[in-house]
């Protein structure tokens, strides 16, 4: 099996009105993905999904799309989908970062991989280690305590156990908003932040100061990606647990985070760490560590979402029981782009277990959305 061709297609998707979200980094009204097409000399095509976000991890649709046809698609086309190692390689060899295009060439590999074996992804990882059926958390926009208050009552309602709420705006409003959740949820809902890194060493403190009644179970990226030791300040002095996110992209990061003791869990996805196999050796080395990992987003569509699911399947310290994550993308969205999307059921999320990614992309809708 050879690949024969590589496509990088631009689309744009606005998000639904409700599940539109606010963070420290902005509001996200519409999304932008390039969703790979790639084909092989034996007729399979697969599927891939960069879910980029300027703001989030600096890639663009326009240098998504440029850099996977221009520079990544001469040296992999002729390669056997199948050697994952020698594409990676290659693709280190000419550039650094560009994280989420290089998982979205990984995962249309994967995808003619597993339908040419007649399986599902995670079987060719070594097989489920827990149900397809996984329990999400719910990711709750930073807006106005009155209607954060009440979504969150919604969300607990539709059977929400764990509701993380963006902080990392007005400290003032931060600081309301989660009393807000609380109150709303009640004792018995478990309730994470996340800032973004969007705090401040001083924000932070006072912010945390003031919640320390609301029984915060963790703290997501309190502080700006790369501040290991004002991190480590921070966890040391408030006595919480921080899951790092934004501070970890690669091998090294994961080395810092660990050895400068600054987090209590991290946040892996397939599409942040540049592939499913570099996520699930980020993985193993945090789990030789005793440090718990979980899933988290980037707000995918279903390409993305559905590798998420087998990254998560297959992989034993992504430790979804104990620190719930999420993989809800596909339900922010107004529509779906594959014939058959994931089912997602409240806070539930079900992977199919037939071949490949197991989700089958509409090319000629993903056409009608192509960003011009």
């Amino acid at each position: 099996m050879k690949i024969t061709s590589m496509e990088a297609i631009p689309v744009r998707i606005p998000l639904k009105q409700e599940r539109r979200m606010i963070s420290a980094l902005g509001r996200h009204d519409v999304s932008e993905f390039v969703l790979v097409r790639l084909t092989t000399d034996d007729g399979f095509i697969g599927a891939g999904e960069a879910t980029v976000t300027a703001r989030w991890s600096g890639e663009t649709v326009w240098g998504a799309q440029a850099i996977i046809e221009k520079l990544f698609a001469p040296i992999i086309i002729g390669c056997d989908p199948h050697d994952m190692a020698t594409i990676s390689g290659r693709m280190d060899a000419v550039s650094v970062g560009n994280w989420f295009a290089r998982a979205a060439i990984e995962m249309a590999c994967w995808d003619v991989v597993g339908k040419a074996a007649g399986k599902p992804i995670y079987e060719l990882l070594g097989g489920a280690v827990r149900p397809l059926t996984i329990r999400n958390r719910f990711s709750l926009g930073a807006y106005e305590p009155d209607v954060a208050r009440q979504r969150a009552q919604k969300l607990v309602a539709a059977g929400f156990q764990t509701i993380k709420v963006k902080v990392g705006t007005d400290v003032t409003q931060d600081v309301a908003r989660v009393k807000a959740v609380r109150e709303a949820i009640g004792d018995d809902i478990e309730l994470t932040i996340d800032a973004n890194g969007g705090w401040s060493v001083s924000d932070a403190a006072t912010c945390l100061t003031q919640l320390a009644d609301c029984n915060v179970a963790l703290v997501e990226q309190p502080l700006a990606r790369g501040d290991y030791a004002q991190t480590k300040k921070l966890r040391d002095e408030f006595g919480i647990r921080i899951l790092a996110d934004e501070s970890c992209f690669d091998d090294v990061h994961v080395h810092e985070l660990i050895e400068q003791q600054c987090c209590d869990a991290i946040t892996l996805y397939p599409g942040k760490q540049g592939g499913i196999v570099k996520a699930r050796s980020m993985a193993a080395f945090a789990a030789e560590h005793s440090i718990p990992c979980t899933i988290g987003s980037n707000l995918e569509w279903d390409v993305g979402a559905a590798a998420m699911m087998h990254f998560v399947v297959s992989t034993a310290n992504i430790q979804i029981e104990t620190i719930p994550g999420d993989c809800l993308g596909p339900s922010y969205h107004e529509f779906s782009i594959v014939r058959e999307p994931l089912l997602i059921d409240g806070p539930f999320t079900t992977l199919p277990s037939t071949p490949g990614l197991g989700v089958e992309v509409d090319w000629k809708l993903v056409a009608e959305h192509v960003i011009r």
